[in-house]
């Protein structure tokens, strides 16, 4: 896969990692994602390029990285419907667009300053604490899809 960088932060040091130990297979598989900039790869499409990397990596060992960076909320998985979960380094508060037609998954940030939940009817009293938007659609950005569009 092509190298992209994140026009966002990205986490180096442990404290940016909560605490969590960076051992050196979790250290390639966030820097294989951090490489792969916003392409949200599934854990096949990261063992592949950690494989070239660290050739004793594992499927197994690159699957409980994510889990374990997931949960420390180093990443998030981004789970659109029944297919492979995806992998997103992007911290930020964002959505996730599903184009149908390329299969890409994109980032879609909030408009200028808007709030995340001022969107939603919320119960009274409540506090959101984590939200997971998923959108699916044609993106009309490439041929094929501009021409699904139609």
């Amino acid at each position: 896969m092509a190298e992209k960088t994140l026009d966002i932060p990205i986490s180096t040091t442990a404290e940016d990692f909560g605490g969590l130990r960076m051992t050196k297979q979790r250290q390639v598989v966030y820097d294989v994602l951090a490489a792969l900039g916003r392409e949200h790869p599934t854990a096949a499409e990261i063992f592949v390029d950690a494989k070239e990397r660290m050739p004793s990596i594992s499927l197994a060992t690159v699957y409980n990285c994510l889990e374990t960076l997931t949960g420390a909320g180093v990443i998030r998985q981004v789970c659109i419907d029944r297919a492979a979960a995806r992998y997103c380094a992007n911290l930020t508060p964002h959505a996730h667009f599903y184009c149908d037609c390329c299969e890409k998954v994109f980032d879609i940030e909030l408009k200028d300053s808007a709030e995340a939940t001022s969107v939603w009817s919320l119960p009274k009293g409540s506090k959101v604490t984590e939200m997971q938007v998923a959108m699916r659609g044609i993106c009309g950005l490439c041929p094929r899809c501009r021409s699904e569009e139609s």
